[in-house]
């Protein structure tokens, strides 16, 4: 029995319960959902057309580019467009998410390459998880269908959001994250990506680029 334990085994003991009363978890639990949420700023409670369009304009704002697509079938000729007018290689490496999978890539001249990235990547696609309307931040969860590494290694990543999964803020994220998974099965890692990686270190130039992608392009699927 570790300390930890043991001490709470001593605070039970003498209030005389024994932790699985199913009364008092309920109680506990209802207090933990009742808890007061912090202060959500404003900016980010709008709906509809207006979420979209405050979406747009926080992701331009953080010196990344977006383009909207009416369905997930357009998604691979709207990459393929993103690469060669930045007359980028026509090579893109992605995870095992099947939205991604499903969009029709052979249309394209696209050579793809699927799993995590070693470093040697150009140009890198995943789908989020969701976007924050309040910043124009996107929502990574880890795992094989869309790898971590994807996020830092590559120099160009683009990343496909479904406009139904676009929040007002960070809380209503969070709040679907915990629905989704729940206790026990919880993503590793949630990397939140505002922007391209920027860094001002150096006497105070702005340099982009420096811990991960030098372009970050945001797919909106309307669909």
């Amino acid at each position: 029995m570790s300390a930890r334990d043991d001490i709470l085994s001593n605070i039970r003991r003498s209030l005389g319960v024994t932790g699985r009363e199913t009364i008092r978890t309920q109680i506990a639990e209802e207090r933990l959902e009742r808890a007061p949420k912090g202060l959500i700023p404003a900016r980010g409670q709008v709906s509809g057309e207006e979420r979209i369009a405050l979406f747009k304009a926080q992701v331009e704002s953080s010196l990344a580019t977006v383009t909207e697509v009416s369905s997930p079938a357009d998604v691979p000729q709207s990459v393929a467009s993103f690469l060669r007018d930045h007359n980028l290689p026509a090579t893109l490496r992605m995870g095992a998410d099947l939205r991604l999978k499903a969009m029709p890539w052979g249309e394209t001249s696209l050579e793809i390459s699927h799993g995590p990235s070693a470093g040697k990547d150009l140009n890198a696609v995943s789908h989020a998880y969701g976007g924050v309307a309040e910043t124009g931040s996107l929502v990574m969860i880890s795992g094989p269908e869309n790898p971590s590494t994807l996020n830092f290694l590559p120099d160009n990543h683009i990343i496909v959001v479904s406009a139904k999964d676009i929040a007002g803020d960070y809380e209503a994220v969070w709040s679907k994250v915990r629905f989704t998974f729940g206790k026990g099965s919880m993503p590793r890692t949630v990397n939140w990506i505002t922007g391209p990686s920027r860094s001002g270190d150096i006497e105070q130039t702005l340099l982009l680029g420096a811990h991960g992608p030098r372009r970050v392009h945001v797919v909106i699927v309307r669909d």
